[in-house]
């Protein structure tokens, strides 16, 4: 099992920018991919972005260009750097794990003020 606890949410206007953590424990060496998902209100959860165990990364047509993805293999965290915000940005960020079963974080609310 893997436990994710995310931090970096808040309060930003337009233009502004945030970094979002997850940072993993527990069976950390089973994780195929890491990432994030966000769900507005009213909407469906929609993927973000990825990083594979090989560091391949990838990211929703929305985002790219304005939010990168990393990872600290020390810290065992990933981070998700957004920059550029846009009021639409606003969502509940949900980090996740890939092992066998998927494993999901809280959710750290970020709000884009116009």
């Amino acid at each position: 099992q893997v436990q994710l606890a995310e931090s970096g949410g808040g309060l930003v206007q337009a233009g502004g920018s945030l970094r979002l953590s997850c940072a993993a424990s527990g069976s950390i060496f089973s994780i195929q991919a890491m990432g994030w998902y966000r769900q507005a209100a009213g909407k469906q959860r929609e993927l973000v972005a990825l990083i594979t165990r090989g560091g391949s990364t990838d990211y929703a047509d929305s985002v790219k260009g304005r939010f990168t993805i990393s990872r600290d293999f020390v810290k065992n965290t990933v981070y998700l750097q957004m920059a550029s915000l846009k009021p639409e940005d606003t969502a509940v960020y949900y980090c996740y794990a890939n092992l066998q079963s998927t494993y999901w974080g809280q959710g750290t609310q970020v709000t884009v003020s116009s």
